[in-house]
């Protein structure tokens, strides 16, 4: 007995596809499933991407960051939305926004929504820990010049505190 898959059961798999296309390295079946019409939503670019641009995207850190894997911790389906949610882990072995490679191991969190249509992905938003991920690659960011007076005010009243007493009553 054969059972039907439903549209939205449909949707999950060829989202799932899509992955694991990226992380096995088959660049060509994982943009096959792109619609021509695509359009992806990323966190911190400043305007819609394109799927030449997502390519784009996605090469730059396909060939940054090798042995990768998305691991989801849940699936939901909505209608012809699909949310992934999980980790993304990989080795650092090629140049990334101009880093050199690390050689390190990353693990970030991953959040997703790709939206199906005719069993294509036509739409897809993405959310990814960038700050989680410069920290595993040892970049350190540094306060701006507005918070350096704070930064010092807080550091001079924590060294001139008056010492407390034993019972913290100064006694």
């Amino acid at each position: 007995m054969c059972r039907e898959i439903s549209p939205t059961e449909q949707n999950k798999d060829i989202v799932l596809q899509f992955y694991g296309a990226f992380d096995s390295r088959n660049i060509s079946q994982a943009l096959a499933l792109l619609a021509p019409n695509f359009v992806a939503h990323m966190a911190g670019t400043p305007a819609p991407l394109d799927s030449e641009g997502f390519k784009q995207f996605g090469m730059a850190f396909y060939l940054a960051f090798t042995n990768g894997q998305h691991t989801f911790d849940q699936v939901l389906i909505e209608g012809d939305k699909v949310v992934t949610c999980g980790t993304f882990t990989a080795t650092h072995l090629g140049e990334f926004q101009g880093l050199p490679p690390t050689l390190k191991q990353i693990k970030l969190s991953i959040m997703h929504i790709d939206r199906v249509e005719n069993g294509l992905i036509v739409e897809h938003w993405g959310q990814g820990d960038a700050f989680g991920l410069m920290q595993q690659l040892g970049i350190v960011f540094l306060p701006g010049p507005a918070l350096f007076p704070h930064i010092i005010k807080s550091l001079l009243s924590k060294l001139f505190k008056k010492p407390r007493g034993i019972n913290n009553l100064g006694v």
